[in-house]
């Protein structure tokens, strides 16, 4: 099984693309920190950074309701891979195919406008909408990955 559960703050706004078969496919990037204290005492910040995609309604979902700073809660799939920088340097990029999104933080109580579909009721606090992007029998995510034009 490969599954990843992260929550953390968008990097950037959402970009929306369509593939050559037209599947949308949206983009965004998170950061999840953690701060822990040394073993010296002294008090240290680790971040990582995660490029998401989501496909189909759930990534038009995310388009709409999502934006730069929003805190999410991402469930999906994992996969890293190794590229070259523009300065010659080997990087790692940490990526997830999102099946499942929370918006946590934000919402109705700040003004913004809620998703019409979710389970806001179940207890992770108000103003959080969800949406699951389950798999249907016509939805095909990631099918189409090797065609994107970016």
């Amino acid at each position: 099984m490969n599954k990843i559960i992260v929550i953390g703050n968008l990097g950037r706004d959402p970009e929306m693309r369509y593939t050559p078969s037209g599947q949308s496919v949206t983009s965004f990037s998170i950061a999840s920190s953690r701060r822990y204290t040394t073993s010296a005492g002294e008090q240290r910040e680790e971040t990582q950074w995660f490029n998401v995609s989501a496909w189909g309604r759930l990534g038009e979902t995310c388009n709409q309701y999502l934006a730069k700073g929003r805190q999410v809660y991402i469930e999906g799939r994992f996969s890293s891979r190794m590229y070259q920088g523009n300065d010659g340097q080997m990087r790692v990029s940490n990526d997830i195919t999102a099946t499942d999104v929370h918006f946590l933080r934000g919402g109705a109580d700040m003004g913004e406008e809620r998703p019409p579909y979710g389970d806001q009721g179940s207890g992770m606090g108000e103003g959080r909408g969800s949406y699951s992007g389950g798999r249907t029998g016509n939805d095909s995510y990631g099918d189409d990955i090797d065609d994107l034009p970016f």
